[in-house]
């Protein structure tokens, strides 16, 4: 039996993931993540639900004694500033939509705890995560969880080899019910926790708060206009807009009309209706992909261009321009055009094995 820490951030998934392995005969280490100000006497703001907040913490600490784990609290404030916060800002900065939750499982969760650990002696770390890892010749790859409604593959799919080696997740072949029922049985105290669904730092004023609250200078009054260059109206800021927006644009047209561009040179937002955000063709950046390079050929594969979206038939080609600049996404049929900063995560055609993606840029 190895030493394991498992990341365990309060909510019901973390809490029967140590619980199971301790079952198994694991020497089990809690760690509970401290990375942002989620309390009024951090400076920051008061939400339960957040991932690091005090009552989270608490109920951690809770499952670990009555599981009879050791728990710890590990500030890694800076770590998650600088390599989530800080990037998630610059994307919007730049007219991007970034994905925070993926960068903090590659940096965060996969890279800052897997060091911690090791420093701790332990071999591997687990987090409750609905995922699996499957062996595909010499290869390591995700294979969608048990409950597909409850499959977060898409947040993982840029772990390396060495990170894939090292994780464990042991909620993966259960639905969420059985993990609540598990979790009831052994009387875990979050076996009936909600789920918070937002993003962990933005607190309860959303990310548009956020926003006016670190980058101020993002929102400085521009003109919105149609492609043909017509001007329509005044946005007060680039960054409370995405590509594909459709409500809350302020616009009174004779058809709908969606966000289309934004373009960060003139501050503009840029409207058109649904036929000018179809796209044959996306590029990517900082690709990962778990079976190996791209052939040649192309990779004909599913893909999703955001999270949750339905799966669509695509082949992924390397760059002309050079391998390490990314890969092209062909789509079969011509797609809504996805967001700069988003990432598009390729699936085998069975839609059960998650083999890497990249970042629309």
């Amino acid at each position: 039996m190895a030493r394991i820490v498992v990341g365990m951030s309060g909510g019901v998934d973390s809490s029967l993931s140590a619980s199971l392995l301790k079952e198994q005969g694991h020497e089990v280490v809690g760690v509970t993540m401290k990375l942002w100000p989620c309390a009024d006497l951090d400076g920051g703001f008061t939400r339960d639900d957040a991932c690091c907040s005090p009552s989270e913490t608490i109920d951690a600490r809770s499952v670990a004694l009555s599981a009879g784990v050791k728990h710890y609290v590990v500030d890694m404030e800076q770590e998650f500033r600088r390599h989530v916060v800080d990037g998630f800002i610059a994307g919007y900065e730049q007219g991007e939509t970034p994905n925070p939750c993926v960068r903090c499982n590659e940096s965060i969760k996969f890279g800052a705890l897997w060091d911690h650990a090791r420093r701790l002696g332990a071999a591997q770390v687990a987090t409750g995560h609905y995922a699996r890892i499957v062996q595909a010749f010499d290869r390591l790859v995700l294979a969608v969880s048990a409950d597909r409604t409850k499959d977060q593959t898409y947040f993982l799919f840029s772990l390396t080899q060495e990170q894939l080696a090292h994780a464990l997740f042991p909620v993966g072949a259960l639905t969420k019910e059985q993990v609540r029922d598990e979790s009831r049985r052994r009387g875990l105290v979050t076996a009936d926790k909600r789920e918070s669904q937002d993003i962990c730092f933005v607190g309860k004023g959303g990310v548009t708060r956020f926003l006016r609250e670190e980058i101020p200078e993002a929102f400085v009054p521009g003109p919105i206009r149609l492609q043909d260059g017509r001007l329509l109206g005044e946005h007060q800021g680039l960054a409370a807009f995405t590509v594909g927006q459709r409500k809350g644009l302020g616009i009174a047209w004779h058809e709908p009309l969606y966000v289309v561009a934004l373009d960060t040179a003139s501050n503009t937002v840029v409207l058109g209706g649904r036929a000018a955000l179809l796209v044959q063709e996306v590029a990517l950046r900082d690709c990962t992909w778990h079976l190996g390079a791209l052939p040649s050929e192309g990779l004909a594969c599913l893909v999703r261009p955001r999270y949750r979206a339905k799966p669509v038939g695509a082949t992924i080609l390397p760059d002309p321009d050079g391998p390490e600049l990314g890969a092209r996404v062909r789509f079969h049929e011509p797609q809504q055009r996805p967001s700069r900063g988003q990432a598009c995560v390729a699936y085998d055609l069975g839609d059960a094995l998650c083999l890497g993606g990249g970042w629309i840029r």
